[in-house]
Formats: structure tokens, sequence, C-alpha cells
């Protein structure tokens, strides 16, 4: 099997956002945008936000901007981007991520991972990214946000998972995990009062 860094890439990226679209499987357009904590992180915000990023890291990066305005962007909101308007439908939000990806797609496939680009909300001095940094970059930022849509998921309905394809997770009953939870708190407990 030939070596090929910027195939090994790729796979990582697109399996990091087929793993964000899985977590809105099955749930309603209210569960995918509840704000399950302090912060108002909610699963279909996430999925927008992921999207954005490429926007940007393989876009205007590398002097390829996406053809679409981005309306959450325009209105210089902080943090416009983790939250979906009413007026938009999770379907609309899947199909702005398969645009999203396309794009970023085309960008990978016609430059060399050496490929340099200047990122201009980065500190001046430190803009300069080639291409395969863009990459490891946003697959950092997929999989950071992949765990905590995993953890939001588990939150609305206890369904939890790495992948669609396998389980990270040993097998085991709610039973088995009520009562590893349940020594978990013990040990918790516990510690906190040697503490």
């Amino acid at each position: 099997m030939a070596f090929d860094p910027k195939a090994d890439l790729r796979e990582y990226l697109q399996s990091g956002r087929e793993v964000m679209l899985w977590k809105l499987d099955g749930l309603s357009e209210y569960d995918i945008r509840r704000p399950l904590v302090p912060t108002g992180t909610n699963l279909l915000g996430l999925v927008q936000h992921v999207a954005s990023i490429e926007t940007g890291y393989f876009g205007s990066v590398f002097g390829r901007p996406f053809p679409e305005p981005l309306a959450w962007m325009q209105d210089s909101e902080p943090n416009g981007d983790m939250w979906v308007r009413p007026n938009e439908t999770k379907d609309r939000v899947v199909e702005f991520c398969r645009r999203v990806w396309a794009h970023s797609d085309a960008t990978i496939d016609a430059l060399p991972l050496g490929a340099m680009g200047e990122v201009p909300w980065w500190s001046e001095g430190e803009r300069e990214l080639s291409l395969h940094r863009a990459l490891v970059h946003v697959i950092v930022d997929i999989y950071r946000h992949a765990g905590h849509a995993d953890i939001l998921r588990e939150l609305i309905d206890g369904a939890v998972g790495a992948d669609r394809r396998w389980s990270n997770l040993p097998p085991g009953d709610e039973a088995l995990w009520k009562d590893y939870r349940s020594k978990l708190e013990a040990a918790a407990l516990q510690a906190g009062e040697v503490t």
C-alpha cells in the first residue's frame, strides 16, 4: 500500500464530518437545537459551526472563498455560528454541510499539502499555514466537537458512540452502566472525603 498522507487526512476529515451528522439522526428539530449546558452548546449548532470552520480554512485562507454568504457571520453576533435560527431546518443545514464539503474537497484536491495560505483572523506574524496544517487543524476541531456532540446526544436520549460503524464502548446493558456509574459516584464521594 502506497504512502499517501493526503488520502489519510481526507479519510479522517470525512469520518469526522459523518460522525457529526450521525449525531442528529432520529432526533426532533427541538432536540437537536436544545441548549443542554450553560454555554448553550447544542447539536445542530455544532454541526453548523464545524461546516463554518471549513469555509474559512479551506476557502478564504487559500484564496478560494466559499461562494455563499453565511448569514450568521453577517450578524457579527458572538457565537452566531453556534446556533441555528428557527427558520432553518436540519435538512437545510445538512445540505449546507454537503456543499461546504464539496468546496473544501475541491480545495484539498487542487492544492499540494505544502501549499501556503494566510489566516486573517490569526495574530499578525503567525497567519501563514500550509494545507497540511489546515487539514490537521480542522480535523482536530471536528473531533473535539464530535466529543461534545457525543455527550449532548447521550444527555438527550442515551445514544452514545464514536462512530456509527463501530462502538467504542464495552458491551453492556442498562444495568451494567447503572452499576458502573454508581461505582464511580461512590469513588468520587470517597475521594472527596479524603481531601
